[in-house]
């Protein structure tokens, strides 16, 4: 008692001319779109450009900078705990 599996091609219909043009005129809107919002960026001018970097890396020196002397903090404090708890077991 075997079981026939029966398998359906599926046919795609072909394109027809008018389908092609529609397909080429939607891409042409496609690319006529991106155009019309490349123009309406507002884009910034160089002395802004300047300015914002010159503050992100002076706030990620400083960032940086506060840190490394927390980690010394720490390092110190630990550094501290750690004699006291040899001069108090001996």
């Amino acid at each position: 008692m075997g079981a026939e599996v029966k398998s359906m091609e599926i046919k795609k219909p072909q394109q027809t001319i008018n389908e092609r043009a529609f397909s080429s005129k939607r891409v042409q809107d496609f690319v006529a779109d991106i155009k019309g919002e490349i123009k309406r960026i507002t884009w910034t001018s160089r002395e802004e450009l300047l300015f914002y970097t010159k503050l992100v890396v002076g706030a990620t020196f400083v960032f940086g900078m506060a840190i490394y002397v927390l980690d010394l903090l720490i390092q110190a404090t630990l550094g501290g705990l750690n004699f006291l708890l040899q001069l108090i077991s001996g």
